[in-house]
């Protein structure tokens, strides 16, 4: 899978409890929590919009 040429900062407010649960989950995977948050997001927007979602885009990668 290839990297996404550009980053954008997404922040959010999440239980402590929460957090840190999930931050074991991902030590457990071997992948930080940014890996996994960026998983969700690609997964999801690829359910949504398919596997082409960038085709037609106006902000297209380089």
């Amino acid at each position: 899978m290839s990297k996404e040429n550009r980053t954008a900062r997404l922040t959010l407010l999440i239980d402590p409890e929460k957090k840190a649960a999930f931050e074991e989950l991902c030590k457990a995977e071997d992948v930080t929590p940014s890996q996994k948050v960026r998983q969700f997001i690609r997964e999801y927007v690829e359910q949504r919009l398919g596997d082409n979602w960038r085709e037609g885009r106006t902000n297209k990668p380089d």
